[in-house]
């Protein structure tokens, strides 16, 4: 196992959000190339998330909350409240625009934020795939209950489950709880595979024998073909993520992802003449390319 260290950012009101990848030493798990774990966080009344319109190209972006509601609106005319435990999915593909608010209702009564950001690459056949969005309420996601952990699939297959969100490479990401005594093999299903702690503490055993603990905050790459087995003596929570690496490095600069700079350059761009077009409901705001702020 190999630990990968995140630095916590605090972007105002106490809301901090942790970036685990892409990091120097792991530029990606997977196709996963972006992880950003947030909160837990407290919001006053008034108070809330505003992450105006903002483009993407070459990725999909995965929304998973634990806590608190978020509500999704983009270029296709997507609105979308996204709750604990649902998926939101979006395709950027040959370029989108989205937004993350509060929604008024829950920013009016105060409420708790809690989750998971993260981005998956596209293979280079796919990269300009037309943009999309999918969602699938908690409900409509598989899960089985084994050894006292309960695990749901968000997208991809593994563990015996098939998620229904459509993806474009072998990924999966799953959400699992664990009881007092819960136990998990973690097969190597998967080429590449990773495992984040999100709360109580684990213990790690291996092919050698050896046992390691972690504890909240722990994000950890299982070396290829190693196989371990996650136990809890306590109530702990953990997501497992991972698939086939993409087909070649990709470029990341800003909210863009391509195998291609100068699709880079061209997206740039194309957020500056608006190209990605306006979000129905919220299109008075934006943000600027970085290197247009002064």
């Amino acid at each position: 196992m190999i630990p990968i260290s995140g630095k916590p950012h605090d972007l105002g009101d106490g809301f901090f959000v942790t970036r685990l990848l892409p990091q120097i030493a792991r530029r990606s798990i997977g196709p996963f190339v972006f992880f950003d774990y947030f909160g837990p966080v407290d919001f006053a009344p008034g108070k809330g998330i505003d992450v105006r319109p903002h483009p993407h190209i070459g990725l999909a972006t995965v929304t998973y909350l634990f806590e608190g509601s978020q509500m999704h609106r983009d270029t296709l005319g997507s609105v979308q409240e996204i709750r604990p435990g649902d998926v939101n999915w979006m395709t950027a593909g040959r370029g989108i625009a989205h937004s993350e608010r509060t929604g008024d209702d829950v920013r009016a009564a105060g409420h708790r934020m809690h989750g998971i950001q993260s981005w998956v690459g596209l293979p280079q056949a796919d990269e300009e795939a037309p943009p999309a969005f999918q969602h699938f309420a908690a409900a409509d996601l598989p899960e089985r209950v084994q050894d006292d952990v309960t695990l749901r699939l968000i997208t991809g297959s593994a563990f015996g489950l098939t998620s229904p969100v459509k993806v474009f490479s072998p990924i999966f990401y799953a959400d699992a709880r664990f009881e007092a005594g819960g136990r998990l093999e973690v097969k190597a299903e998967h080429e590449e595979r990773g495992l984040f702690i999100v709360d109580g503490e684990l213990q790690i055993g291996g092919d050698g024998g050896g046992v390691e603990f972690h504890g909240p905050g722990a994000f950890l790459a299982l070396e290829p073909n190693e196989e371990v087995i996650l136990y809890a003596d306590a109530p702990a929570r953990v997501m497992l993520l991972g698939g086939a690496p993409l087909d070649g490095p990709r470029h990341i600069w800003w909210n863009f992802v391509s195998s291609n700079r100068e699709r880079i350059e061209r997206a740039k761009q194309e957020w500056k003449s608006g190209t990605f077009g306006k979000i129905p409901g919220d299109d008075v705001e934006f943000i600027p390319l970085p290197e247009d702020r002064r």
